[in-house]
């Protein structure tokens, strides 16, 4: 991590650079935050969307985790898919090991469950691609 983005302290106030992620501006967010994790200021931001962000963010950061699958059977050997919802971003390492060892049989379907409830986690990983059977 470099030195302009240092880790959030919950026992001081620090100051981050955050770059939104919530509309294509992508403003550049200075976000001051407190010992409770809460933001306390944000400079930067065009819309009310960035101090948003910034919170979420600094609270609970979520990711949408975006992989492939192999596939028994089909006409390509892999299948795209994702996770609808963001999951917490200290689990995308975890999901993708999980992932990495998946094998679906052909066909595969867009919106298809692969992993439902992913541990328990209420997450499913879907299917974003088509994979009909080999010929």
């Amino acid at each position: 991590m470099s030195d302009k983005n240092p880790p959030f302290d919950r026992y001081s106030h620090a100051t981050r650079s955050v770059i939104c992620l919530r509309c294509p501006i992508g403003c550049d967010v200075q976000a001051t935050v407190d010992d409770a994790n809460n933001v306390i200021e944000v400079k930067g931001n065009i819309c009310k969307l960035g101090r948003e962000y910034v919170q979420t963010e600094v609270s609970d950061p979520r990711r949408i985790f975006c992989s492939t699958v192999r596939v028994k059977g089909g006409a390509k050997p892999l299948a795209a898919v994702w996770t609808p919802k963001p999951i917490p971003k200290d689990k995308l390492l975890d999901l993708a090991r999980d992932t990495r060892d998946v094998e679906v049989a052909a066909p595969v379907h867009v919106g298809q469950v692969i992993i439902a409830d992913w541990k328990g986690s209420g997450l499913d990983l879907v299917a974003s691609d088509e994979v009909p059977k080999a010929s």
